[in-house]
């Protein structure tokens, strides 16, 4: 039998016999005490570990140390929980929603009516306790397109049939595990004797199913309430069933009926109400507050909702002016170094904290202010000839990513800043066990925007975007409950907008580069929707800030 060659990551090689799967393959190398090795990736393309590969090739392996491992074990861990509760409850309806303290919420509905209580869900993770011991084999098949629509309108799992209403191309796979059958949009692990750490959490109305996370990847996080998250997630979900779009399959049903201008025009107003309202509640207390702080990740839209408040404010009777934090950057050559030996230009100590406190307070007290001025070429602060001096109806608006640690305005009293996180935050999933994930959505708008503004590929916009992701969870995310208000950037309709613009940049890149699995599994999710035209796009709309032609530029 002929062997093949296969290069690992770490330069060395193995080689094995001609019909070895992966997952035959990864058991060689699988450490007792190492995070499970859930998939790999094979000349940059990733496959399950039931594959077989037929050539020599570079051979990486996937565990939960990274985002694709543990995408691959929340997905399988999710399967388990609708597997064990259908069982429990044949009658009853899953929900897979969003993500929320360290893991997945979701609800369950059941056919008569009653709510989730704690005692089924302990009845629900006790049955997965089982399936998991039992170490099931999770399979893949794949049937004609028609077969599935079939399969699914049979099990009511109509989220399913809308789907793939519009899905090209002849065949779908499937997934089955014991006599359950399901659709997941990415691959699985091969049993379920892989996904042995887990928390089933009550939620009221619903639940948290919580697995580890790529930075211990062999424990579950710590839990930490997330109300306000929570919360903004909701009020999304109702805008949904306002909308009428609970799902793809409901928005692609929306736009083939040539209602797309409606959608955008209710999504759009629903977004200036909420702006309005926040504007309100500072206009109501506009002896109070002073400073108003903008944070948020990145392409969240903060330099477009700062623009629509001020408007917003203006309206109120108050004259914001707006100072920016990039310019107290300090020196370029001072700049602390992160671990990749790199200036960290988003860490805190980037930034000269104590002359923007210096000139903060100054400002509240109503003295003139010289404001610096950061020369990104030179990477040096410079000084205008102009001030700055502000009136008690002028409250200071400051976007950036530390808005919310009180660091950044340690001398400035709370009372007198109002903080306000905002981000896309989509409730809109692909169906009832699929969901759409916020950082896809962000990263999309920022391929589209860095193409557009930056001169930048979609190649070279994934290739930075885990040292984003990494500054985000140091400086954003651990503050963002801290905010007074959240608000939630995310356009319902936005994906099938951006779909036209992000397809032709990611189909760009080749199949021989480390960026390439991130640009297919892209393609992938945007395939689920219908495109749809941005000319109903007000110019003042978020989504502006990405595609372009925004009146605020």
């Amino acid at each position: 039998m002929v062997d093949l060659t296969f290069e690992l990551n770490d330069g060395t090689t193995c080689t094995y016999p001609v019909g070895t799967t992966l997952g035959a393959i990864a058991a060689d190398f699988q450490e007792e005490d190492q995070s499970p090795i859930v998939a790999a990736l094979v000349d940059y393309q990733i496959h399950d570990l039931h594959y077989v590969p037929q050539t020599n090739s570079y051979l990486q392996f996937i565990d939960l140390s990274s985002e694709d491992g543990v995408r691959f074990y929340a997905r399988s861990l999710s399967f388990v929980l609708i597997r064990a509760a259908t069982e429990l409850f044949p009658d009853c309806r899953i929900r897979i929603e969003h993500s929320l303290s360290k893991g997945l919420y979701g609800e369950i509905d059941f056919a008569d009516g009653r709510s989730l209580t704690q005692q089924d869900l302990q009845l629900i993770s006790s049955r997965m306790e089982e399936i998991i011991a039992a170490d099931e084999p999770i399979i893949k098949t794949t049937i004609p397109l028609t077969e599935a629509i079939e399969l699914f309108q049979k099990a009511g799992q109509l989220d399913k049939v809308r789907l793939f209403k519009y899905r090209k191309g002849p065949n779908v796979h499937i997934y089955r595990l014991g006599d359950y059958n399901d659709y997941f949009y990415g691959y699985l692990v091969p049993s379920t004797g892989y996904l042995q750490k887990f928390e089933l959490r009550y939620y009221l109305p619903g639940f948290i199913l919580r697995y580890p996370a790529k930075e211990e990847p062999g424990v579950i996080p710590p839990y930490r309430e997330q109300r306000k998250l929570a919360k903004i997630f909701y009020e999304f979900e109702k805008w949904a069933k306002i909308l009428e779009v609970n799902d793809v399959g409901t928005l692609n049903n929306r736009i083939a009926a040539r209602r797309g201008a409606e959608l955008i025009r209710i999504a759009e107003a629903l977004q200036e109400k909420k702006i309005a309202q926040i504007a309100d509640q500072i206009a109501a207390e506009r002896e109070r507050i002073r400073v108003i702080l903008i944070a948020g990740p990145s392409s969240s839209g903060k330099t477009t909702f700062a623009q629509r408040l001020m408007v917003q404010l203006r309206v109120n009777g108050l004259k914001p002016v707006a100072v920016s934090i990039d310019d107290y950057f300090i020196d370029r050559a001072k700049t602390p170094l992160g671990p990749d030996g790199l200036p960290d230009y988003e860490c805190l100590e980037a930034i000269n904290v104590a002359l923007f406190n210096e000139h903060l307070t100054a400002l509240i007290n109503g003295l003139p202010v010289t404001l610096p001025y950061y020369n990104f070429q030179k990477g040096i602060s410079e000084w205008r000839d102009s001030f700055l001096q502000i009136s008690p109806d002028q409250p200071i608006i400051i976007e950036g990513i530390h808005g919310l640690n009180n660091r950044l305005t340690a001398t400035i009293p709370k009372s007198h800043k109002f903080r306000i996180y905002c981000s896309a935050l989509t409730q809109l999933n692909i169906d009832n066990h699929n969901r759409l994930p916020t950082t896809d959505n962000r990263i999309l708008r920022r391929i589209v925007r860095d193409n557009q503004f930056r001169g930048h590929d979609a190649k070279q916009t994934i290739g930075m975007w885990p040292m984003v992701r990494r500054g985000e969870e140091a400086n954003i995310f651990p503050f963002q409950e801290e905010a007074d208000v959240m608000f939630n950037s995310a356009l319902i309709y936005e994906l099938a907008v951006l779909k036209h613009y992000a397809e032709p940049l990611l189909s760009a890149i080749s199949d021989d580069c480390p960026e390439y699995p991130e640009a297919k599994r892209l393609l992938k999710f945007l395939s689920y929707f219908l495109p749809l035209e941005d000319k109903e796009i007000p110019l003042n709309s978020i989504l502006r800030e990405f595609i372009g032609c925004s009146c605020f530029c």
